[in-house]
């Protein structure tokens, strides 16, 4: 177990130097961000002095070096339109998008796993086929549509809850942003939960636990749950990384000042540091959260074994 452990870090480590690579040379192909910041009469004499100051003058071998270095040392540079550290200004934003994604999470387990058992349970019959239907159309509508009709809905027609922003701890501002974010992918984990029950009830250890007698309460949410669980948990590591990824779209639309939104502002600017900044975070949550997941394996089913190759 520790010798996959220190392997898998390995790889991690390899990936994110591929990735910042990656990273790198697609944000220079956005542009100058010097067309973005600067106004059209300047003169050239101001380009080439903030070029300068912002080391956009060297070339791109030795802008990656200097990037490189500072990751390595902890310092992720200074954003060029936020004219502050890029690690601080992620740092204050992560907490929010946190704390959505979570929420996000939590809407998609609390509707996407009663009903993907509800469904297996009830195969081909009336509550199986509208919870198909319901995954069906999570999966089809666009997050930024949903967003919307939601704000026009329960925000601006009903006045039931705000149209935006962050409000603190107040649960009426998280309601609208996590059911959008959370929807799309509440579709998928219920799917991917009635094919793993489906799969697990038509096992021996189920009918065996049937032929003793065990009550079908305990059979269905006690055995064939737990062991349907681990597809679920693999795609739940990923699900998370990916609320935390794709929070760009509903932070936007529902003014939430988080990690999404911050992202979305440095692309418009062309603001290089913190775009690479946020791209570095969330490859690293990505690696992380999937050995995460590996790990549990071990947990859920004893007959996982990491073995030395």
């Amino acid at each position: 177990m520790t010798r996959y452990v220190a392997v898998r870090l390995l790889q991690g480590l390899i990936t994110l130097l591929v990735a910042s690579m990656v990273i790198f040379g697609l944000t220079r192909l956005t542009g100058n961000p010097l067309d973005v910041i600067l106004p059209d009469d300047a003169s050239p004499e101001t380009f080439k002095a903030m070029a300068e100051h912002l080391g956009l003058d060297r070339s791109l071998p030795e802008q990656y070096g200097v990037f490189l270095k500072s990751i390595l040392a902890g310092d992720w540079g200074k954003s060029i339109s936020f004219q502050q550290p890029v690690k601080d200004l992620i740092l204050s934003r992560f907490p929010a998008t946190l704390k959505l994604a979570a929420a996000a999470v939590l809407v998609s387990f609390l509707i996407a796993l009663p009903a993907g058992v509800l469904a297996a349970v009830k195969r081909n019959k009336w509550q199986d086929m509208v919870a198909k239907g319901f995954a069906i159309l999570g999966q089809s509508i666009p997050t930024f549509w949903l967003g919307i009709v939601l704000i026009q809905a329960f925000a601006v027609e009903l006045g039931w809850l705000p149209a935006g922003g962050y409000g603190g701890s107040k649960i009426s501002h998280w309601i609208l942003p996590a059911v959008t974010l959370g929807y799309h992918s509440t579709a998928g984990l219920l799917r991917l939960t009635r094919s793993a029950m489906l799969d697990t009830l038509g096992t021996d250890f189920v009918r065996l636990a049937r032929i003793k007698g065990v009550s079908e309460r305990l059979v269905i949410w006690r055995h064939a749950l737990k062991n349907a669980l681990i597809p679920v948990v693999t795609f739940s590591g990923v699900l998370f990384v990916h609320f935390l990824m794709g929070s760009v779209v509903t932070e936007t639309i529902f003014a939430w000042p988080g990690v999404g939104r911050l992202s979305y502002q440095a692309i418009r600017k062309r603001d290089f540091p913190l775009i690479q900044g946020v791209v570095i975070l969330f490859v690293g949550l990505y690696i992380v959260f999937n050995l995460l997941v590996d790990i549990c394996y071990c947990y859920l089913d004893p007959r996982i074994k990491y073995e030395k190759k």
